[in-house]
């Protein structure tokens, strides 16, 4: 007999013509005659999802993306049929969908087409692992630039780039390689003006090509799972992100502490090593606020253990650690070492807590330990558990924070550098292999890491680092860019990447200053410091393997350097605090790329060095040795050197002088930049007095300045002080206006003004309206102004 065992089937598949629409409050139903169902549900008026299904049938609707606590909702919602099309309106955006081949338009109002599929949805069986390959072509229109995908080693704009999400162990990786440590499906297109997202929430490998194989074609696809992705309309960049930020969450504000300086080494050990650090950290007077513990202080790096030899009483030294203001961070990595003497392997063993192979047996594989098993941080009991490991750490040890290493999880010995596909995970009740919960596995090992930590430090708040992480992780942790190499190509590098990752809604992020394998000299140690310290998380890290790198390696001009600039950011604190304050309300990056901060010039579209460190302050780093200076692109607008204070108009480039001990630094005319004393650490000194600096400009500006507690929750209760300024300036005034909400009450009572660029010299001050003799109050050469801080309206006028 013979068979014709040729697939009916191989090969791409695609809708056909509709045959059924129905609609059910948000969500439309269109239903092909070949089995297709396109489901789209109206979020927002500007955010719709497209979901669709093969053979009639959806998968469980279940996502870690997206954050339950996402705000949804809209004010317009018709859907009308013509013969050709159905045409879905919102109160933002026409929505038409083809009923010949289910393929989808989108525009604005006026009918300018923001995004259009080509082929649009299609599938191809994958006969090795059941399921679909869902696939999905859109067309590039012409000048269009792509943006986000998070933790990428490339240019900005990844106009011709194609890239992969598949978190992976890449140590020492180079420019251009991919995959990395993280996975955000999430890009942003611009074109003439609008700007729009696409979320691909899918967890499988995906891939996205931005025109580099067909010229004016985009696609994404993914290994298995739906097509399932959500559509944002802008039109402005900042609308993109802040709804994909809303969509999946923002986290929660940190202790202040955790945005100072930190000090990291593969590894410091023993305890006499750790003290002779935080003593010459003192010695020499650089701040710092937190000590790290890498694998070495663990018994055979047996996660929750402590080798006694190398550190007997770590509580001990971990309070007076803590008395000479330092916070000790310790290292967790998921690999449980397979030891029948050891508590926590059994405790896992025993409750059927470890990942287990396809036909049953553990999985297992080799980390620091030698032969490990995982837990299955996808099931919702494994992270219960883990959260508990972390009582004894934090609760009767004092340890501040942790941090979450190998999570991916790497796997070494083995060429896919993680666990075996057919690796089965519970994944909240929806049970799956590998290939689906490997890019969340690290996620869900630092949501159990958060909830442990923020249990066990409470009243304090938490602080958690992750290296492996999916979208919405930035609900848990902070993270930082992983294995990077002591080069200038990877200070270039760990520039474009904290500026993407803030762009892909993860603004808590930073490098391994300085780099992690190798050793720098002290000029790129202090170019990175000048980087970092503009980096909302600030670490100093390296293998150790090379040669010492904390801030006095390199001989004593590099230490000066190095504390100059660390004694910068800690004056900047109350700015960054509120720059982080408005990331967790407004969903505002706390780093913006020059595209962000003004995507109708087309000149920031391709910019990579240039960044904008909150909404305020300009910065561009020097990534070339030997260099007493650099061109940079100020953006459009008006600003002041900040060394200088030579007022610049922008929209063009400039060449700016800087030497070893100078970066390029602006501050966007009418700021009001808040400023603390300078501290060895966050809390060593009362703060006497708030200074502002006050950069005058013709027009108005508003600032705002956010303070709290700086640790604990009472600011969720209301006890914060959040102070809304806004200066109106003339030829011959200044005027400041201050808003305050909140409870709070500061510990100074007076604000210093300080006063740059103003074009009068000061002949009479009013404050709420009341004219203050000049001989009552402090005004010195520098036209600096000390002032009670409950004033509501300041003036100052010149001499007519």
């Amino acid at each position: 007999m013979i068979t014709n065992t040729e697939l009916e089937y191989k090969g791409n598949l695609y809708p056909n013509h509709i045959v059924e629409f129905a609609q059910d409050t948000d969500k439309i139903y269109f239903t092909t005659d070949n089995g297709v169902v396109l489901q789209i549900t109206i979020l927002r008026g500007s955010i719709i999802r497209f979901r669709y299904a093969t053979n009639y049938n959806f998968e469980p609707d279940f996502s870690y993306a997206i954050d339950p606590e996402a705000t949804m909702g809209y004010s317009k919602l018709e859907v009308v049929e013509n013969d050709t099309e159905y045409i879905i309106s919102t109160a933002r955006l026409n929505i038409l969908v083809d009923k010949k081949t289910l393929r989808t338009q989108i525009s604005d109002l006026n009918g300018t087409i923001i995004n259009e599929d080509e082929l649009g949805f299609h599938w191809e069986e994958n006969y090795e692992y059941g399921g679909n390959t869902v696939k999905l072509s859109k067309i590039t229109q012409s000048g269009e630039s792509f943006y986000g995908m998070g933790d990428k080693a490339m240019h900005s704009n990844l106009k011709g780039k194609r890239v992969e999400n598949w978190v992976t162990d890449q140590f020492a990786y180079a420019k251009e390689q991919d995959p990395l440590y993280k996975a955000i499906p999430f890009y942003i297109g611009l074109n003439k003006g609008i700007a729009y997202g696409i979320y691909f929430d899918n967890s499988f490998r995906t891939g996205f090509d931005f025109s580099q194989e067909r010229r004016n074609i985009t696609s994404f696809w993914a290994e298995g799972g739906e097509m399932n992705y959500y559509f944002i309309f802008g039109p402005d960049m900042p609308k993109v992100v802040s709804s994909y930020s809303s969509l999946t969450g923002t986290p929660e504000l940190p202790p202040m502490w955790a945005l100072g300086f930190h000090q990291s080494k593969w590894s410091y050990y023993p305890e006499s090593n750790v003290k002779e650090i935080a003593s010459e950290f003192r010695k020499l007077q650089i701040p710092c606020d937190a000590i790290y513990l890498d694998i070495d202080y663990m018994d055979g790096f047996r996660c929750f253990t402590w080798d006694k030899n190398h550190f007997p009483d770590p509580k001990r030294m971990i309070q007076e650690l803590e008395e000479d203001g330092f916070k000790t961070v310790v290292m967790i990595d998921p690999g449980i070492k397979v030891d029948r003497d050891y508590w926590i392997y059994n405790e896992a063993l025993e409750n059927g807590y470890f990942c287990k192979r396809g036909d049953g047996p553990l999985m297992h594989g080799k980390v620091w330990p030698g032969e490990c098993n995982f837990p299955d941080f996808t099931n919702p009991a494994v992270r219960e558990w883990w959260a508990e490991l972390y009582k004894e750490f934090m609760s009767d040890l004092g340890v501040h924070a942790v941090w979450n290493d190998m999570n991916e999880p790497a796997v070494m010995e083995v060429p896919s550098k993680t666990a075996p596909l057919d690796t089965r995970h519970d994944y909240d009740g929806n049970p799956c292999t590998h290939r689906k919960a490997h890019n969340v596995y690290g996620m869900q090992m630092v949501r159990a890491t958060y909830e442990g930590v923020k249990k066990y430090v409470y009243p304090k708040r938490p602080f958690v680092i992750t290296r492996a992480a999916f979208s919405g992780t930035q609900r848990y942790s902070s993270t930082w860019t992983g294995d990077n190499v002591a080069t200038w190509e990877h200070l270039w590098i760990a520039n474009v990447q904290v500026q993407r990752m803030c762009l892909s809604g993860y603004s808590f992020v930073g490098s391994d200053i300085g780099g992690f394998a190798e050793q720098p000299d002290g000029e790129l140690f202090a170019r990175w410091v000048q980087l970092g310290i503009f980096h909302p998380f600030c670490r100093v890290h390296s293998s150790g393997d090379h040669g010492d790198q904390e801030p006095w390696s390199f001989g004593s001009e590099i230490t000066d350097i190095v504390r100059k600039f660390v004694e910068l950011r800690y004056q900047l604190l109350p700015y960054l605090y509120t720059m982080f304050y408005k990331y967790t309300k407004e969903n505002v990056p706390m780093v913006q790329s020059l595209v962000f901060f003004d995507q109708e010039d087309n000149q920031t579209h391709f910019r990579t060095d240039e960044f904008i460190f909150g909404d305020k302050i300009l910065v561009c780093p020097i990534q070339e040795p030997n260099a007493q200076g650099r061109r940079m692109y100020v953006p459009r607008g008006e600003w002041y050197d900040f060394w200088t204070n030579e007022f610049v108009e922008g929209g063009k480039e400039k060449w700016v002088a800087a030497a070893l001990d100078m970066i390029p630094i602006f501050v966007k005319a009418g700021s009001i930049i808040p400023k603390y004393p300078i501290q060895q650490y966050v809390g060593e000194k009362k703060i006497e007095e708030l200074v502002l600096d006050v950069y005058y400009k013709e027009g108005t500006e508003t600032s705002e300045v956010y303070e709290d507690a700086n640790n604990g929750y009472d600011y969720k209760k209301g006890r914060y002080s959040l102070s809304n300024y806004k200066l109106t300036g003339k030829d011959n005034s200044l005027i400041i206006q201050l808003f305050k909400d909140g409870t709070f009450d500061t510990e100074y009572e007076k604000m210093k003004l300080n006063f740059h660029g103003l074009p009068f010299e000061i002949s009479s001050v009013k404050i709420d309206n009341e004219e203050i003799p000049l001989k009552s109050i402090s005004i010195n050469d520098n036209n600096d102004l000390l002032i009670d801080k409950n004033f509501t309206l300041l003036h100052l006028s010149g001499k007519e």
